[in-house]
């Protein structure tokens, strides 16, 4: 019997991470949603994520900048990043920092899969 991945959601949107929930969840992933990266990085699942996706704009602290700051601590936890405000600056900023993929609101559920089964399928390791 296969353990399944743990999602970790991180969006300021409430209404996306239900929706995001809802959807992995009915896919067989165990997912957690945060509202901030603050709250993400000082919960437990920052030790058990298999894979983040995060807004790119958030108060306080930014998807891309939630990725350096965990690429600073030494962590190479898969990153999947979704935004309203697709921008080819902020899109080859998160590429560059490592993130898997980059989908614009709204995204259609298989580009999430794909995105989802293409950042599974690397190491998955959570620290270095």
């Amino acid at each position: 019997m296969s353990v399944p991945s743990i999602i970790s959601v991180v969006d300021d949107d409430p209404s996306v991470r239900l929706a995001t929930n809802n959807l992995l969840t009915s896919r067989g992933y165990t997912v957690y949603t945060f509202g901030s990266a603050r709250e993400f990085l000082q919960s437990a699942e920052l030790n058990t994520t298999s894979c983040v996706i995060a807004d790119v704009q958030m108060s306080a602290m930014s998807g891309v900048d939630l990725l350096m700051h965990m690429r600073g601590l030494g962590r190479r936890t898969p990153f999947i990043f979704v935004t309203a405000f697709p921008d080819d600056a902020v899109r080859d900023r998160a590429l560059r920092a490592g993130a898997t993929c980059f989908l614009a609101k709204p995204f259609s559920t298989p580009a999430l899969i794909e995105c989802l089964e293409t950042a599974l399928s690397g190491p998955g390791d959570a620290a270095i």
